[in-house]
């Protein structure tokens, strides 16, 4: 569920936060633990980059953790930025009606 008064915490600073931080870890160090640029994962972290199902799957092996976790921080973000960038326009769409079983046979 999505909070409703604040952006949903970036799977980055969680990486940086939660992960890197308190192992003692570089961008560096973890780039190339899992196989990736080291802009990438600097990328990740400044909120400049999602996370894609690969990274995903990478951090995941590697700290293990699910790569559903990993997705579903991304999902938060993606769903809130949509959200708030196209609100007014979601309230325009009308509910479909419901049909009663006799309507619609």
């Amino acid at each position: 569920m999505l909070p409703k008064h604040r952006r949903p915490t970036p799977p980055g600073e969680i990486l940086k936060y939660e992960f890197l931080e308190p192992l003692g870890m570089t961008q560096l160090q973890l780039a190339t633990a899992i196989g990736i640029t080291r802009v990438r994962v600097n990328e990740i972290i400044l909120g400049k980059r999602s996370i894609t199902t690969d990274t995903a799957f990478r951090l995941a092996q590697y700290f293990n953790t699910t790569p559903d976790f990993w997705l579903g921080l991304q999902m938060d973000v993606d769903m809130w930025d949509t959200l708030q960038r196209n609100a007014g326009e979601y309230k325009k769409i009308p509910p479909v009606k419901k049909q009663t079983a006799s309507a619609a046979c």
